[in-house]
């Protein structure tokens, strides 16, 4: 047990030191307002033409990226509408990208940033 115990605080004092070290990025599909009505959740499915997991949010580095998102399908489409756009990512950023549409039933749709904020317990590096 005390194995187990010291190996989980030593994963954990490296998985801090990580991050205080790092400016990575994190772009989650999913709505940040609940309450927007013309915004849908979407799945990331590529960032500079590399796919990800759609499933999981996407760490980047800082910079400009090619995003790729795909939209849910609707009852007249087996699989979602995909749109790439660029977003010049700022370090140690979670942002919340959306679809926006016309009606839940429309397939096309535009990605906007839903919400931006810096990340708890990631210092950027300091310029210069």
């Amino acid at each position: 047990m005390k194995t187990l115990q010291r190996s989980l605080a030593a994963a954990a004092a490296l998985l801090a030191a990580a991050c205080g070290t790092t400016s990575y990025s994190r772009i989650e599909g999913e709505r940040y307002f609940q309450a927007s009505l013309d915004t849908f959740p979407v799945m990331v499915t590529k960032i500079d033409g590399e796919s990800t997991d759609p499933h999981i949010p996407v760490q980047v580095l800082p910079g400009r990226h090619a995003i790729t998102v795909q939209a849910l399908p609707t009852s007249a489409q087996r699989y979602g509408e995909e749109r790439t756009f660029e977003l010049d990512v700022a370090p140690c950023t979670r942002y919340w990208v959306v679809a926006v549409k016309e009606n839940r039933l429309a397939a096309d749709f535009s990605v906007k940033v839903d919400y931006a904020e810096p990340m708890a317990g990631c210092t950027p590096p300091k310029a210069g």
